[in-house]
């Protein structure tokens, strides 16, 4: 046990030693949840121990009572205990759920020290790219990648989204972690309470690049923080549309990386899957779908509709050269004639349609005309009573099945 103890002692317990307020409440209710439930384990583990002893084979002393079958005191005992314990986690989940809930503004910065209409909050818009970390900070007019900052005890009012795979956003000294998915908008708010660098991770796999997708968080006084905003701008360079887009492709391990002018309505053109030009954004989308779901043109806006910027679907549904390079995608086998207007890729005739120039031959000796031929109930021939008639010479399968 020793030796575990001091392997445990180089263990970093972030989690049990936050340096943000709201994940230290966090880890205040991970403490009571546990000792409310070690109120039943405690007890009933020594009293496991306690009868195996007591109860021994070797023990003539113990009362032998086999016709014992009922104590109203135990089974009181047996009940009550746990249903307290139950109410009493009930009613701790519920109330923290409530006040540690990601989307409700802080209601303090530290115990004893409210927010109040005078204090400011730090506004940060974070996007998941493959696989890295994207922050807008749009008081400033600045971006950057794979590292964020903050001033000590100032809340901050996170806006999240993903412009690639779902993923989850996780700084564990500074609160719990909450998903970011792409054409969707979440909402998390914290502070920081003591300086310090902090680690920041993707918590949801998202594919090759997750163990990398990382970032580091800096926690600084105000003069600190204004000194990194001013060397964001000086280092920096300017991020457009064109830019983003480069930026966006899967990478791997990057360094970080300013921005010091920010195009606007980026983000939200992020949000809206529409960087790229002629991309319909998800609020005309739902813009369109809230008037019934028709537009005009709406053939058309099947082409605006597709936002798979990273490639990783690229032209499925499209054909395999959709949108010009990406990773040449492929389609499902089933996707051809007549339904998508592609030739079959089948070289077999399917049973029952009738060859054409434009389909496969059908197969050496394969007789067409008796395709449906012994399909009738199982061990009838044909000619006897029940059976189907048989097929004339020449006819044709269904017209269901012949559609071109």
């Amino acid at each position: 046990m020793l030796p575990l103890l001091a392997l445990m002692g180089g263990c970093n317990l972030v989690v049990m030693n936050p340096s943000g307020d709201v994940a230290a409440q966090q880890s205040d209710l991970i403490v009571v949840s546990t000792l409310l439930m070690l109120i039943i384990i405690v007890p009933v583990i020594a009293a496991t121990f306690w009868f195996a002893y007591r109860y021994r084979a070797s023990n003539a002393q113990a009362k032998y009572d086999p016709d014992w079958h009922h104590s109203t005191g135990l089974e009181v005992l047996i009940w009550t205990a746990p249903l307290m314990i139950i109410i009493a986690l009930g009613a701790v989940t519920w109330i923290s759920t409530h006040l540690l809930d990601p989307y409700r503004p802080l209601g303090r910065i530290a115990p004893g020290q409210p927010v109040t209409p005078e204090t400011q909050t730090l506004k940060v818009e974070v996007v998941a790219l493959d696989w890295k970390w994207m922050f807008f900070y749009p008081d400033y007019g600045i971006a950057t990648i794979n590292e964020l900052a903050a001033p000590v005890d100032m809340p901050i009012e996170f806006k999240l989204t993903s412009a690639a795979q779902m993923t989850a956003f996780y700084v564990p000294a500074l609160a719990g972690m909450i998903y970011t998915m792409p054409g969707m908008e979440t909402t998390l708010h914290a502070v920081i309470n003591e300086d310090g660098v902090y680690d920041g991770l993707a918590s949801h796999y998202n594919g090759p690049g997750f163990s990398r997708m990382r970032f580091k968080f800096h926690g600084l006084d105000q003069a600190g923080f204004d000194g990194w905003v001013q060397k964001v701008k000086a280092q920096g360079e300017p991020l457009t549309r064109e830019s983003y887009l480069e930026v966006e492709k899967p990478s791997e391990g990057n360094p970080p990386r300013y921005f010091n002018l920010v195009e606007p309505g980026l983000y939200q053109a992020i949000l809206g899957m529409c960087v790229e030009p002629g991309k319909m954004c998800m609020q005309e989308m739902m813009a369109i779908d809230a008037q019934g779901g028709v537009a005009e043109n709406h053939e058309a806006n099947r082409e605006r509709l597709v936002h798979d910027r990273t490639g990783s679907h690229e032209g499925f549904g499209y054909g395999s050269n959709y949108g010009g390079g990406g990773h040449g995608g492929s389609e499902a086998p089933g996707a051809t004639t007549p339904a998508s207007g592609r030739e079959s890729r089948s070289e077999e005739q399917p049973e029952g349609m009738t060859p054409d120039e434009n389909g496969p031959a059908p197969a050496p000796g394969e007789n067409i005309q008796d395709g449906h031929a012994g399909h009738g109930a199982e061990g009838t021939a044909p000619g006897a009573p029940g059976a189907p008639p048989p097929a004339e010479s020449g006819s044709a399968a269904p017209a269901q099945l012949n559609q071109q």
